[in-house]
């Protein structure tokens, strides 16, 4: 359609009439906004700030915050319509339980009751909860003590532990603490860029942005695919699946070999090098290479690059992390920045890029993997101080982490928990081997799903679903990858009798009978972020000069004190204050092709498409531009099948069969690997994925399975 300069035609209905916006031209005029609402994107970790056209009510349009240092006005297709899945037909809006809609105080009554009923019998540890990366800071803050403290069960974890646990365990392993040292500024100023496992392009577009603004970088992108990330490369290495430790210890050997290291910096902020210098040695060109697939002369190259770089940075994302060497593979990166002494300095940080929109703000105040301000379980001086800070016998403060996501699953399985409570998440499409899942899931006695839409898949099976507030209808804050901390703003009015999940908690909490203690006069948000910034006051992760007024007037900021960067003193947070080295063995991954199973299978995402698809399968563009999931498959693995672009194709592994795919017969995929995305549950992924898990940060091996594949039958 052209669109033509309408308005003031009066004999022209609404529905066809436009009018001119300056910043996206025409549009119709029932989507004129009567007012924008500045606040964040909700999706990935990027943090990029928007506003939301509000109408009559309703979210009508987004446009890009020209002023958030993130995006700069620029937003991903998903951002561009995000607005859609708030009016969706599959909103949760009302309390039900066991399929009748109920109210809201008989739906806390029954939770708390059921809850206390299955502690009572089975022990405080028989309730076990999963939370989300996409909550607010706020109701992460309050989540992690609702369930600590007031219900008294540490078998408490989120769905970050599926994507990111591995960048948490292998920055504290070599810096002491977690945190991203560095900034998505680094991209705009190194000289040498690595991305190892990150498919920017298609899972965070707009750091893109960033990487073309600097005009004098070298890009090298190490990825089993050539994908679009690795079509913008300058050089592309297309490794051997699980081939990065080999490759990550191999450049620390020629640097060593070279002299390229930074023996004073070694000497002067770390310890270990000595271990990793003699575990190296293993690690020839000519090894490395027959383990990665990359020529002698690429690993000579690349080393070289990074080791005589100004400012090298090495950014990362699941490709790393989807593996039970997640965290040793974050560790070798590590140790290259180590080795050249580059560390939080402009353009140099080895950069992990984080996955949902506020997966950081649960890693700093959720009280599950580690206590609120990256305190530990285990340090008697920590929970003191957050007695002191909360009010409460230092005792009730648990002395470990719990169970995380894998092992809940695995104790329901045991039917050691008998009652979860799920927020905001949506295990039947993403935890890995559904056939373990659905069995646990069917042990339980009690099963709550707390979550802005229903039926999902995982809410369709509960006993109670609690209706809550999402994106675009709740206050508070997210932290993005690079430690910046954005405002969070409610533009429009929950659907229904669905509330924000910091109200649901503290309506929880007052009927357990702990509102007071925990939350002494607590009303909204704000309350929480305020203790939060007491007691994060002091932390590495400082939120303590960081108010909402500074946030709505001078815009986001990064903790601590707006510094964009960690470390760059080399003062590190372990009780040397020196970083440390670890040597890391490479490993086969767990599952290995087979005759019977010859090809090695990868999963990911699409540009379209958001985890599993909960909200943005209620958005109809992004539907209609991805309506089904794919398999990749290299030509000439499809001639020795006898398989045809556009073939409806089976995935079968040892654990179950995805039916039905549509093959996508590519050269970007080498021979012996497929590819398939893991957002639809009607082609799901995780019913051929394995019960594999990093031992250190327990994040599941979402890739390198082995599978077969089979013309779909008739």
């Amino acid at each position: 359609m052209t669109f033509k300069r309408l308005i003031g035609l009066d004999n022209m209905s609404a529905k066809y009439r436009y009018a001119s916006d300056p910043k996206f031209g025409y549009m119709a005029e029932s989507k004129i906004p009567d007012s924008w609402v500045k606040t964040t994107c909700g999706y990935c970790s990027v943090g990029c700030g928007m506003h939301i056209g509000v109408k009559d009510g309703c979210a009508v349009s987004v446009r890009g915050d020209e002023s958030h240092p993130v995006n700069l006005g620029k937003l991903c297709p998903k951002g561009l319509s995000e607005h859609q899945f708030l009016n969706s037909p599959n909103r949760a809006t009302t309390p039900i339980l066991n399929g009748q809609a109920i109210g809201w105080d008989a739906a806390i009554d029954t939770l708390v009751t059921r809850f206390q009923a299955v502690q009572a019998q089975y022990g405080p540890a028989s309730l076990g909860v999963l939370s989300t990366g996409q909550l607010v800071t706020e109701e992460f803050y309050t989540l992690g003590k609702l369930v600590q403290l007031g219900f008294k069960t540490n078998n408490y974890d989120g769905n970050t532990t599926l994507c990111m646990s591995s960048a948490v365990a292998g920055y504290k392993r070599s810096f002491g603490s977690d945190g991203p040292p560095g900034a998505f500024a680094d991209m705009e100023v190194s000289d040498v860029v690595i991305l190892i496992g990150a498919n920017i392009a298609d899972n965070h577009p707009i750091l893109c942005r960033h990487l073309e603004k600097n005009k004098t970088k070298t890009l090298i992108v190490v990825d089993p695919r050539i994908t679009k990330t690795a079509m913008l490369a300058d050089i592309h290495l297309p490794i051997k699946p699980r081939g990065d430790i080999a490759l990550l210890n191999g450049i620390l050997h020629i640097l060593i070999a070279e002299n390229l290291v930074n023996r004073e910096y070694i000497a002067a902020h770390t310890t270990g090098f000595d271990a990793v210098e003699a575990a190296a040695a293993a690690y020839t060109p000519a090894h490395v290479s027959d383990l990665t697939g990359l020529s002698t002369q690429q690993l000579h190259r690349v080393a070289r690059l990074f080791g005589t770089a100004r400012a090298p940075m090495i950014a990362w994302t699941m490709g790393v992390n989807h593996s039970t060497q997640g965290t040793e593979t974050v560790n070798a990166i590590c140790n290259l920045h180590l080795a050249i002494g580059k560390v939080g300095v402009p353009g140099a940080s080895p950069m992990s890029i984080t996955g949902q929109c506020n997966a950081m703000g649960t890693r700093e105040t959720g009280f599950s993997s580690s206590l609120p301000g990256y305190r530990k379980f285990e340090s008697q001086v920590d929970r003191e101080a957050l007695a002191r800070l909360w009010n409460i016998d230092a005792q009730e403060i648990p002395t470990k982490r719990g169970h995380a996501y894998p092992d809940i699953i695995e104790a329901i399985l045991r039917k050691e928990i008998r009652a979860l409570w799920i927020i905001g998440t949506n295990p039947l499409v993403s935890f890995p081997n559904y056939d373990v899942l659905t069995q646990a899931l069917g042990n339980l006695d009690f099963l709550v799903v707390q979550d802005g839409f229903h039926p999902t898949p995982t809410s369709a099976i509960a006993h109670l679903v609690l209706p809550a507030a999402i994106w675009g209808e709740k206050e508070g804050t997210y932290t993005n990858s690079e430690r910046r901390v954005s405002k969070v703003n409610r533009a429009v009015a929950a659907p229904g009798l669905a509330l924000s999940d910091f109200d649901i908690f503290l309506k929880i909490a007052d009927s357990l009978g702990v509102k007071d203690k925990l939350f002494p006069n607590w009303v909204g948000p704000i309350d929480a972020f305020n203790e939060w910034r007491r007691v994060s006051e002091g932390r590495l992760c400082d939120y303590s000069q960081i108010t909402y007024d500074l946030l709505e007037q001078q815009g986001p900021t990064q903790w601590p004190n707006g510094s964009p960067r960690l470390y760059a003193d080399g003062h590190f947070s372990t009780d040397s204050g020196k970083a440390t080295f670890h040597a890391i063995e490479a490993k086969p991954f767990p599952e290995q092709p087979t005759r019977e199973y010859p090809f090695v299978l990868n999963t990911g995402r699409t540009v379209e498409h958001w985890h599993t698809r909960t909200k943005t399968g209620e958005v109809p563009i992004l539907e209609s531009l991805s309506p089904r999931a794919w398999l990749e498959m290299n030509p000439l693995d499809a001639k020795r099948l006898k398989l045809d672009p556009h073939d409806h194709v089976d995935i079968i592994s040892r654990r179950g069969r995805v039916t039905g795919v549509d093959l996508r017969v590519t050269g970007i995929i080498a021979p012996g690997q497929v590819f398939l995305p893991f957002h639809w549950f009607e082609f799901n992924a995780n019913q051929i994925t394995q019960s594999a898990y990093d031992p250190f940060s327990r994040e599941p091996n979402y890739k390198q399975c082995a599978v077969r594949v089979e013309r779909t039958a008739l």
